[in-house]
C-alpha cells in the first residue's frame, strides 16, 4: 500500500469513527484508535505514525519485538492484543504498555512478576469470551467478577478494563448486541468496586456498533492497511490470535 492509501485510509476510518461516535451522543476523542499492525513491516507502522497514530497492536511477539526494535526511535505506545502463552510473558512485559487478551489468573501474575520495577504499571485488559467459542481465548461472564478482584491486587499491574472478541455478525443489530453485553459486565465490575476506563471492543467489520454500545478502543487492522501479506513459516515461536483487527 502507498503512502497516500494509507492516509485515505486513515482518514476514512477516522471519519466513521466520528460519525458513529456523534451518533452515540459522545465526542470522537473518546474513542482511541489502535491500529493493528500485525504482519505490517516497520517501514508501513513509520508510515501510519507519520499520520498522527500512536497506538499500535501486535500479535506475533517475534516481529513485534523486532519491530519495536526498529522504531524505537518514535513515540509510540505499543499494545499486545494477541492470544499470550505462560511462557512468552517475560519479553511482553518487558516491552509493551499494554495486554489486551489476559483470561487467566497465571499470565496475569507471571506479568506481574515480570514487569520491570522501574517500567511504570503494565495497563490489562481482561479478556471474555462471551459466545463460549472454543476457537477463542477469554474468560467466561460468570467467572469474570473473581477473576478481575484477583487481577486488581497484582502489584506492577493497573487493570483497565475488558476486551471482546465477539462471533463475526453481519447485522449491525446483531453486533451491537454482544458488544452490548461487555459493556453491561463493565458496568457491573465498576458498580462493585472496580474502576474500569477500557472498553477494547470493535473490529474492522463492526467498530461502528462498538463505539454506539460504548467502546473507547477499537482495534482496526484490514480498514487501514489492507489484506494482511503472507507471514513466514518459520516464525513457529510467535504468538498470535484468531483475529484482533
Amino acid at each position: 500500500m502507498s503512502p497516500q492509501n494509507l492516509s485515505e485510509h486513515i482518514r476514512a476510518v477516522r471519519a466513521r469513527m466520528t460519525r458513529a461516535a456523534v451518533q452515540a451522543g459522545r465526542s470522537a476523542q473518546s474513542v482511541t484508535l489502535l491500529a493493528v499492525s500485525k504482519a505490517q513491516p516497520a517501514p508501513m507502522v513509520r508510515a501510519a505514525a507519520s499520520c498522527g497514530l500512536g497506538d499500535f497492536g501486535e500479535s506475533y511477539l517475534q516481529e513485534a519485538l523486532e519491530k519495536l526494535a526498529a522504531l524505537r526511535d518514535l513515540p509510540l505506545t505499543w499494545h499486545f492484543v494477541g492470544r499470550l502463552q505462560s511462557n512468552k510473558t517475560g519479553p511482553v512485559a518487558e516491552s509493551f504498555a499494554w495486554v489486551h487478551a489476559v483470561d487467566r489468573l497465571k499470565l496475569a501474575e507471571r506479568l506481574a512478576a515480570q514487569r520491570p520495577a522501574q517500567a511504570a504499571p503494565l495497563n490489562l485488559c481482561l479478556q471474555v469470551n462471551l459466545a463460549g467459542e472454543s476457537s477463542k481465548g477469554g474468560v467466561t461472564p460468570a467467572e469474570l467478577p473473581a477473576l478481575a478482584a484477583a487481577v486488581a491486587s497484582l502489584p506492577r499491574i493497573r487493570l483497565r478494563g475488558l476486551m471482546c472478541i465477539p462471533p463475526e455478525e453481519a447485522d449491525p443489530e446483531r453486533q451491537r448486541a454482544w458488544f452490548r453485553q461487555l459493556r453491561q459486565l463493565f458496568v457491573a465490575l465498576n458498580e462493585g468496586g472496580a474502576r474500569l476506563d477500557t472498553l477494547s471492543m470493535g473490529m474492522s467489520g463492526d467498530f461502528e456498533a462498538a463505539i454506539l454500545e460504548g467502546a473507547t478502543l477499537v482495534r482496526i487492522g484490514t480498514a487501514l492497511f489492507g489484506p494482511r501479506p503472507a507471514r513466514s513459516a518459520n516464525r513457529t515461536g510467535d504468538t498470535g490470535s484468531k483475529d484482533t483487527g
